[in-house]
């Protein structure tokens, strides 16, 4: 999947108020990256992006621009696409997987089996957050 086929998504969910291309994240065409999304019919109702990026010097997958539709919120589709992000991650035989997740977000992440590793931090075009780390 390309980053196009999601950064309207990305852009409503994560960057609302801001230009479109403020949901266009570095990293997003490099080669081993790996955009998903999830489907109601042929509209993207979610969507997460796969980087190979390190975690404290080992070789680790960070997960970014994760967003599900607020309609669709509820429904287990970020539960599914955390399910894919791991399965991609295992494929690369990678058994770490990060993320920069916003605070009212790391509850669910928190639920699927990610930890807080850091003090909460403020992005300053998306509000605070919490690093997050998911062992597999």
């Amino acid at each position: 999947m390309k980053v196009e086929e999601i950064v309207d998504l990305r852009h409503r969910v994560l960057r609302a108020g801001l230009p479109r291309d403020a949901a266009i994240f570095p990293g997003d065409e490099d080669a081993g990256t790996v955009h998903i999304a999830a489907k109601d019919g042929e509209k993207i109702v979610g969507c997460a992006t796969v980087l190979v990026n390190r975690w404290e010097g080992k070789p680790a997958c960070q997960v970014r621009g994760m967003a599900v539709d607020p309609a669709c919120q509820g429904r287990g589709i970020g539960m599914r696409l955390l399910a894919e992000v791991e399965r991609i991650a295992l494929g690369q035989g990678i058994h770490l997987i990060w993320a920069n997740a916003r605070t009212p977000a790391s509850h669910f992440y928190f639920q699927n089996g990610w930890e807080v590793v850091s003090e909460m931090f403020e992005i300053p075009t998306a509000g605070p957050h919490y690093k997050m780390v998911r062992r597999i």
